[in-house]
């Protein structure tokens, strides 16, 4: 009887842990990032989600897993190094000139149409840093889109996984 109670209590207890969880939905997107071609070593890539406001809100993937550089992309890491959140999950390999890289990045639905952009910022030792490289609102449409870059990115085009 006592276990029967005890097992009831802990149902009871999971069951309210779940009411106060709230479930966001998102859509996972495949990210492919085609650099220019240019000489040197790899570049780091940050994928950064923007509010409304034109603020960091939330870092999306990083193509670049060395933590020692990340000062180099210096207006993201104004953001992420008050923050230094666990980014282990959403790092890859740098990029090299003229490659091309295939990521899924997960972006929240209630994001899309809702005056957010997506920004890719990159950095390449000993060259340029482009905060801007790639920026564009996060909108039904350009989340199927392609988008020319600026700086060491080509283009970036993102479909809907």
């Amino acid at each position: 009887m006592k276990a029967i109670k005890t097992l009831l209590v802990l149902g009871v207890l999971a069951i309210s842990t779940l009411s106060f969880t709230t479930v966001t939905e998102s859509t996972s997107y495949k990210c492919m990032i085609q650099m220019i071609n240019y000489s040197g070593e790899s570049a780091y890539v940050v994928i950064s989600l923007i509010n409304p406001e034109g603020e960091y809100e939330k870092t999306l993937y990083i193509q670049g897993d060395d933590e020692e550089w990340y000062h180099d992309i210096s207006e993201w890491w104004k953001f992420y190094g008050k923050k230094r959140t666990n980014i282990d999950a959403i790092t890859g390999a740098t990029i090299a000139g003229g490659a091309r890289s295939i990521s899924v990045i997960d972006i929240e639905d209630s994001k899309i149409d809702a005056g957010y952009s997506i920004r890719f910022e990159t950095a390449v030792e000993d060259q340029e840093y482009y905060t801007k490289d790639v920026e564009f609102p996060l909108t039904s449409e350009s989340v199927k889109s392609k988008k020319e870059g600026s700086g060491f990115i080509r283009y970036v085009r993102l479909m809907p996984n």
